[in-house]
């Protein structure tokens, strides 16, 4: 059986698809151009956080960290989050938030989950807690694969102990150092291809016997 899982948040863990544009929706605003040049390889992490950041500060220049996280505490757990954290638990698995979204959020749902250990991105900020436009970037939104490799060596745990659950093309670099990966609600073929189990129902509960199995099939 696995003894570490490892887990996207945005569209896993809670019920938005992506925590950046939870508080774009929350602004009645977009940031479709830095997506565009982000995948176009035109910008790096670095500067897409920074262009988040400023389609903020059009509507609430001078925004603090606690404002973003009172925008963030709407955000809800995807259903059977908690079942599936209980589960896991008592069955003494260590587990990880690996995710590109937002490290309050993250910290937010860890809390609320019992998870063990939060890798997520975030924001630096001034004295007075506003955000200074540069971010902390700890997930590199296409090497999660390296990150998780990172927390592997640091717990001592093989990939052939872990599993992992994601929703879109940037966690299947997570499939790929588990032995079980499950893609939940997957946004396209390419994830559902390449993970060992696929949860197509809006639950995560159903996501706990295939962690627990002792060995994917």
């Amino acid at each position: 059986m696995i003894s570490f899982a490892a887990f996207d948040m945005d569209g896993t863990l809670v019920d938005v698809a992506s925590s950046w544009a939870a508080v774009h929706d929350y602004f009645g605003d977009h940031n479709r151009e830095g997506l565009r040049l982000f995948q176009e390889n035109k910008i790096d992490d670095h500067e897409f956080l920074r262009r988040d950041i400023e389609v903020w500060w059009r509507h609430r220049p001078g925004l603090t960290i606690d404002e973003l996280e009172t925008i963030l505490d709407s955000v809800p757990l995807m259903p059977g989050a908690t079942d599936l954290f209980r589960g896991l638990k008592k069955a003494g698995i260590v587990t990880a938030i690996i995710s590109g979204g937002i490290d309050l959020l993250a910290r937010r749902i860890g809390r609320q989950l019992g998870i063990d250990y939060i890798l997520a991105n975030g924001f630096r900020v001034d004295p007075e807690g506003r955000l200074t436009g540069e971010g902390i970037i700890r997930v590199p939104i296409w090497d999660k694969e390296g990150v998780l490799r990172q927390v592997q060596a640091q717990l001592g745990i093989p990939p052939e102990r872990t599993g992992s659950v994601g929703n879109s093309e940037i966690d299947v670099g997570l499939f790929r150092r588990s032995r079980i990966g499950i893609a939940f609600l997957p946004e396209d073929e390419t994830v559902r291809a390449k993970a060992t189990h696929v949860v197509d129902e809006k639950d995560l509960a159903k996501v706990l016997p295939l962690l627990l199995a002792p060995d994917a099939e």
